[in-house]
């Protein structure tokens, strides 16, 4: 790195995104997400799993062998399952997952549960050795985050092709990297409004504390971006268990998130009100005129890489971020 040699670049500058650390080399497979009606795509890497992993700034031997039987093993199991399959439908999948208690960030376990019972079938037809099948099976089977990629990588479609709509105030990007948060506006181009991220707050697990914690990580947040997440929270009142707070938190949580978002997704309905759908589309006018911030469910990263995952819990961007960027358009829409 320091030899100028190796290059890097944020994940959202190629249409991708990645939880955490976001880590995507140039020999890491990928979901290809297809944005049907908009005409683009966009690109996540295959979830790890749990313990010391890649996302969370592990590199020792057992982490590079298990991206290398990701590589060599896993990717191809579920990419020709895939092809068998004719592809997975994601906005059907994320529908169906909210309305069994997922809310597409933090919780995944109904979303994991349906991807791995859509490509069962054809895991199966796949010709490759069993052994191989089955490690593609107990991956499925253990990991409840194998979804949350996916699911990602369809949110950033979503908000692609939202991007670049003159004198628009919708988000189309939030994302951190442990130092600063960063917003993209459809109608300002690709610039970043950016100011130091906060420290999220929630529950630790056991021998760890709010010390131990790093800056707000990871493009996940792109799922609150398209009005999943802590916006469909009313969705998932069981994930309050981790990430601290009530059912009716939950609740609130998607209530509030009304206030500063244009629409509601009909295609996202929430049980508990009635099927009505999640808030979309946030305004950075709402927000400042409000004073309401997004809300993010998130996973806590220890400060020192390679530790892992310390806790989870809630977290929202920086104020400075909506201010700068109304102010940016003010000026624009001024010339």
């Amino acid at each position: 790195m320091e030899s100028g040699r190796v290059r890097f670049d944020p994940c959202h500058h190629h249409a991708a995104v990645g939880p955490m650390a976001g880590i995507v080399s140039p020999s890491m497979p990928v979901y290809v997400v297809e944005n049907r009606a908009g005409g683009n795509r966009a690109y996540s890497t295959l979830n790890e799993g749990y313990g010391k992993v890649l996302r969370y700034g592990a590199y020792s031997p057992e982490v590079l062998e298990r991206l290398r039987w990701m590589e060599d093993t896993l990717a191809p199991a579920i990419g020709r399952a895939l092809e068998l399959a004719g592809g997975v439908d994601m906005k059907v999948l994320i529908a169906q997952a909210l309305q069994m208690g997922d809310e597409g960030h933090n919780r995944n376990r109904a979303g994991s549960a349906l991807l791995g019972r859509l490509l069962a079938p054809h895991l199966v037809r796949t010709g490759l050795p069993t052994e191989q099948q089955s490690q593609a099976f107990r991956y499925l089977a253990d990991n409840d985050l194998v979804a949350l990629n996916p699911v990602m990588a369809a949110c950033k479609a979503t908000m692609d092709a939202a991007h670049g709509i003159p004198a628009s105030t919708l988000v189309t990007t939030m994302a951190r990297n442990g130092t600063e948060f960063g917003i993209r506006v459809s109608g300002l181009g690709d610039r970043w409004f950016v100011a130091p991220a906060e420290t999220p707050r929630g529950l630790y697990f056991p021998g760890f504390t709010a010390a131990d914690a790093n800056p707000d990580v990871g493009d996940s947040a792109i799922t609150e971006t398209a009005g999943i997440g802590a916006f469909a929270m009313a969705a998932a009142p069981a994930i309050v268990t981790f990430v601290s707070g009530t059912a009716r938190d939950a609740l609130a949580s998607t209530l509030e998130m009304y206030e500063i978002t244009l629409a509601e997704n009909p295609a996202f309905g929430i049980p508990a009100l009635d099927f009505r759908g999640t808030p979309t589309g946030i305004d950075i006018r709402k927000v400042v005129r409000t004073g309401i911030l997004p809300r993010i469910n998130t996973g806590i990263a220890h400060r020192q890489p390679g530790v892992g995952q310390i806790g989870a819990g809630l977290v929202r961007p920086p104020s400075a971020c909506f201010e700068q960027a109304v102010a940016a358009m003010a000026e624009a829409l001024a010339r």
